[in-house]
């Protein structure tokens, strides 16, 4: 019982912050910004319909997304965020219209007076909601739908091979003819400008965006809201509150001084014997090793495309193997070797606690990391390939590069990776089985080490949960319930329940210290760490209340 308030502490703060995410996910989806059936002027010509723009989504994913700037905020910063892009480019187009027909001279010679009160006025329209919910057509003004065609065709120049963009090209690190169909390129012209509406437009009955006036574009008026700013002071004060709270808890609460301990002569470590499967997790470190060195490398090329972004050192690398894909390879490397090494420790530590190695343990090891080597070269492969522009949308899902950060992989990869994380728990779970069943402290540490287990297998899943054509602000949500709860919580996790395995083995923490130092540490993490999740999404979507959490 001496563990009972440890778990459920923990138990209510897993609980309770997952009613949270869950409940605000909830209103992430009845809130995120509608995707319109047709975009049409006030005089009844048709602009986008709703599936051009989803289509648009695909578009961009296929040659990259968020490897190639970003939307919203989220992916890569040597090309600009195209939202902010777009909504800048047709903003000025408007001004300068405006200016020119109003004051006969560009709009940046203009004066305070004049130049503040088309601004106002350009807010005014452009922050106007005319979606219409009933209908599924959002409208535009003649004026908009002529400065929507002019950014169309810097855009179709820019992705195309148009001469004239040649240059902004190389600044951007983007290849001639990354988007060589005009159809594609138009699809995704629709959904840029969508992205770019809900920057810049105002959700029903508030005066704040659906991307809570981001970007900061005073063009339009969008400036740091209220909200942002008290929660941003609260939240500092919130932090320094909880440190001092830990600090004083641990100066002044009473704790039982434990005995002098013999530390062992030697390392206990030394006297074990790896068994057949332990052994067979050598591999996996070497491909560790391996994938450190090759991620460290495109680190070299992905960063050098930033000063040179048509080549490297006067090599033409971007013809076969461009930006996009060097910082796909990077960005998910990254990953791969990090769950490899992880799932490696796992599997070297499940017989290691028991003693025991169970029938087949070494060719199921065997067998996981045959199916790791092609998840890896395969997901790597669809990627480039789908660069290439070779495949269709539909395709480009499954086996190309879905172009969210990190979760680039195709489809079927994912399925793979999560059928082959639970075939891992499989092997870890009957491995530590002996050990669960003997009483004693270290079953509560075993216990939390296959709670950490099953969430690794299971909160990948996490990444299943958007479809082909689902709206940007809801996949935006589930990606980083991939993001920041798997990489960069339970395996967290799993990793203070490792290191506080191998302290209690060689002797320096007692196995009743270990479990209670695990279970306060991983309450006192997930008790920011989950509801944390939504500090990746205050812009992206979002309802204001986000801001809060």
């Amino acid at each position: 019982m001496q563990y009972a308030r440890l778990w459920i502490g923990f138990l209510v703060v897993v609980i309770a912050s997952f009613a949270v995410l869950g409940y605000f996910g909830v209103e992430i989806y009845q809130q995120a910004p509608p995707v319109p059936e047709r975009v049409v002027t006030t005089d009844g010509r048709v602009l986008f319909t709703g599936q051009e723009i989803r289509d648009g989504q695909n578009v961009w994913q296929s040659m990259g997304g968020q490897q190639v700037g970003s939307v919203w905020g989220h992916g890569a910063y040597v090309a600009p965020d195209w939202s902010a892009d777009w909504l800048h480019r047709e903003a000025t187009w408007i001004l300068n219209r405006w200016s020119q027909q109003e004051h006969e001279r560009p709009f940046d010679q203009l004066g305070a007076g004049p130049a503040a009160e088309l601004k106002a006025r350009l807010a005014e329209q452009l922050r106007e909601n005319t979606y219409d919910a009933a209908t599924g057509d959002l409208l535009v003004s003649p004026l908009r739908a002529a400065a929507i065609a002019a950014v169309g065709n810097h855009y179709h120049a820019l992705f195309g091979d148009a001469s004239e963009a040649a240059a902004l090209r190389d600044a951007y690190a983007i290849p001639a003819g990354s988007v060589p169909d005009a159809d594609r390129r138009e699809q995704m012209n629709a959904f840029f400008f969508w992205a770019s509406w809900a920057c810049t437009t105002n959700r029903p009955g508030e005066a704040i965006t659906y991307t809570n006036n981001w970007p900061a574009e005073e063009l339009v008026g969008n400036r740091p809201t209220g909200s942002l700013v008290v929660w941003s002071v609260i939240s500092f004060v919130v932090l320094l509150a909880g440190v001092g709270a830990l600090a004083w808890y641990f100066a002044v609460v009473k704790r039982q001084e434990e005995p002098p301990s013999d530390l062992p002569d030697e390392d206990p470590l030394l006297a074990l014997k790896p068994t057949p499967s332990m052994k067979a997790t050598l591999k996996y470190f070497w491909v560790v090793a391996a994938l450190i060195v090759v991620q460290v490398g495109l680190g070299a090329v992905t960063a050098h495309y930033g000063v040179e972004g048509g080549g490297f050192y006067g090599i033409p690398l971007a013809e076969w193997f461009p930006y996009s894909v060097a910082r796909t390879w990077h960005t998910q490397l990254g990953i791969f070797w990090i769950a490899t090494a992880w799932l490696a420790t796992g599997l070297f530590m499940g017989p290691a606690v028991s003693g025991v190695e169970p029938k087949y343990q070494r060719a199921g090891v065997n067998i996981l990391f045959a199916a790791l080597l092609v998840i890896v070269a395969g997901s790597m492969f669809g990627t480039w390939y789908a660069t290439r522009q070779r495949m269709g949308l539909e395709m480009n899902f499954w086996f190309g590069h879905q172009g969210y950060e990190y979760v680039d992989l195709g489809r079927f990869w994912q399925w793979f990776l999560f059928a082959g994380l639970f075939i891992w728990l499989g092997l870890m779970a009957r491995a530590m089985w002996p050990a669960l069943r003997r009483p004693g402290h270290q079953r509560h540490l075993l216990g939390l080490f296959l709670i950490s287990s099953l969430a690794i297998a299971g909160f990948y899943g996490a990444g299943l949960m958007w479809g082909r054509q689902t709206n940007l602000a809801i996949a935006e949500y589930w990606r980083w319930w991939v993001v920041h709860l798997w990489v960069e919580g339970f395996f967290e996790v799993f990793a203070t329940v490792v290191i506080a395995f191998l302290f209690t083995r060689m002797g320096l923490l007692r196995v009743r210290t270990a479990t209670a130092a695990v279970l306060f540490a991983t309450t006192i993490f997930l008790t920011g760490g989950i509801i944390g999740t939504f500090h990746h999404l205050y812009f992206t979507g979002t309802p204001t209340v986000v801001m809060a959490l």
